[in-house]
């Protein structure tokens, strides 16, 4: 089976990331389009509940597996990554069934209780079918992941969306009639289809590229195996504390957010409607460079893994490095894009301007949040799972602390939960770097810093002046598209000139293992 290199691995991950962003962006239009911000409020007031249950099935087997199968293949152990694969399957099946259940059970609860909107339940409801797809493609991708050849997870990814995108104009339609919660449900279905296609799609290649029989003997693998459920365990339950942490957190957000409104004297009606401004709006438009951010993640853990199991010091060390320039590389031109064309973004993509102050308030903080996942990846692959973990409570338990205390306040209302959810990126980002500097004694070199910061700060001025003088008399879309793109040309030329990115590490990227 193909391996790639690190970066070349990072490549494949991104391109497939941005043609997912985009297609996930055309995705949110349609459903911005056909629901508005109320639809969009209750189709993501259930977004958190299906991250938290997917967590809890998955329970961090994923990363575990990459680094499993990881070291197995090093040592050239086929059988131990069968027994690997069957052991996971076996832990995932158990929890899709309790969590299924589960879910099915507590849908009314979750939905009149504790998100103050009874209309939320239907897609709550409409989630149910994806626990059971996610757990099973967890695995797989964990299987791929670990043996570095990130092809099957990009095109996975590419897949899911093409297939969802291609039916949420038409489910949200047809279930429109009945109402607002039912197109919301909808759109939900048409998540769940994408998964399955990728799935399918996972299960196909695993079958044709397997270099062993895995339904032979499938059940007698499992026996005498708590090795392996131990080995698993001790790299998922950190991993899944940290997630579970981080997606607990999310699940009590629309909660708080709901509960902290009406404090202040907010209508539910209006609450979800700014809910869904916050969440379905400015938050995705936040997170596009996580793209990057995650393709870097996916290919650092098992590379590490690996050069630490060859104590490669230099080697971690270089990764660490070249990992952490790239995400605020590909962050800080999305930062200065965010910032100062937030009217013309939120116009154009959702025909909603009121949202462009609350883009324009978190933008700025946004670069910790691109930084989190391959610190969080490297914390994991040098075993330091557990210190991410906690990390990641005292970020969680500030942020809801800080939602409550500041959206209540009839003074700052959504842009209190705004102000909050910053607070969180930059918190968690810094205690993960703190614990990597204290464990590994990685430390940044000051030079690429200031050389990344005036880039930043030059192609904000530039930027701003282009928006207020450039293209004045073509109409608005045109007018921004030419100044982003100008801007973004500014910022690359600027990369380049400065060497904050080698023409060899480019060449890296195309070169053969």
């Amino acid at each position: 089976m193909s391996k790639q290199s690190f970066l070349k691995g990072t490549l494949i991950l991104i391109i497939a990331g941005f043609f997912t962003k985009l297609l996930g962006f055309i995705n949110r239009m349609v459903m911005a389009r056909i629901l508005g911000p109320e639809g969009v409020g209750l189709y993501m007031m259930a977004i958190p509940t299906m991250l938290l249950l997917l967590t809890l099935t998955q329970m961090g087997l994923p990363v575990a597996i990459a680094k499993l199968v990881a070291e197995a293949e090093a040592r050239n152990e086929s059988f131990r990554i069968k027994k690997i694969l069957v052991v996971s399957l076996g832990i995932t099946g158990v929890l899709s069934i309790v969590f299924t259940v589960s879910l099915l059970l507590l849908a009314p609860i979750i939905a009149t209780t504790l998100l103050t909107d009874t209309r939320a339940i239907y897609p709550l409801y409409a989630i149910i079918p994806i626990v059971p797809i996610i757990a099973l493609s967890s695995v797989l991708r964990g299987y791929f992941q670990g043996l570095q050849n990130m092809k099957p997870t990009a095109y996975g990814q590419v897949i899911e969306q093409i297939v969802r995108i291609t039916l949420v104009a038409v489910l949200s339609l047809a279930f429109l009639p009945l109402g607002i919660e039912y197109a919301a449900a909808g759109a939900m279905l048409s998540a769940i289809c994408g998964e399955l296609a990728s799935l399918l799609y996972m299960v196909y290649l695993f079958k044709a590229k397997k270099p062993f029989r895995f339904r032979k003997q499938f059940f007698s693998s499992m026996k005498g195996e708590k090795k392996t459920f131990s080995d698993l365990l001790t790299i998922a339950l950190p991993t899944t504390g940290s997630r579970l942490i981080g997606t607990t957190a999310l699940f009590f957000e629309p909660i708080v957010v709901a509960q902290s409104l009406a404090l202040a004297g907010t209508a539910t009606i209006i609450a979800t409607q700014q809910y869904g401004l916050l969440v379905g709006y400015v938050v995705p438009l936040l997170t596009l460079p996580t793209f990057i951010t995650y393709s870097l993640s996916v290919s650092l853990l098992p590379n590490l893994s690996e050069a630490v199991a060859q104590q490669k010091h230099m080697l971690v060390h270089h990764r660490l490095e070249q990992a952490i320039r790239i995400s605020l590389l590909s962050g800080g031109i999305c930062v200065v894009i965010l910032y100062v064309f937030a009217s013309e973004l939120m116009t154009i993509m959702y025909h909603a301007p009121e949202a462009a102050s609350l883009l324009k308030i978190m933008a700025p903080f946004a670069l910790f949040l691109y930084l989190q996942g391959p610190l969080q990846a490297a914390l994991q692959a040098l075993n330091y799972a557990k210190v991410s973990m906690m990390n990641s409570l005292i970020g969680a338990i500030i942020k809801t602390s800080a939602i409550f205390a500041l959206a209540s306040n009839p003074s700052f209302g959504i842009m209190g939960a705004a102000l909050a959810i910053v607070v969180g990126f930059v918190l968690v980002t810094l205690l993960h770097f703190a614990s990597i500097a204290k464990t590994t004694g990685f430390f940044f070199h000051i030079i690429p810093i200031i050389k990344l910061t005036l880039l930043i700060v030059a192609t904000g001025l530039l930027a701003n002046l282009l928006n207020d003088t450039l293209f004045l008399t073509l109409s608005y879309t045109v007018r921004a598209i030419l100044n982003i793109g100008l801007t973004t040309t500014f910022y690359l030329l600027g990369m380049f000139s400065l060497q904050l990115i080698t023409k060899a590490e480019l060449q890296l990227f195309t070169r053969k293992r």
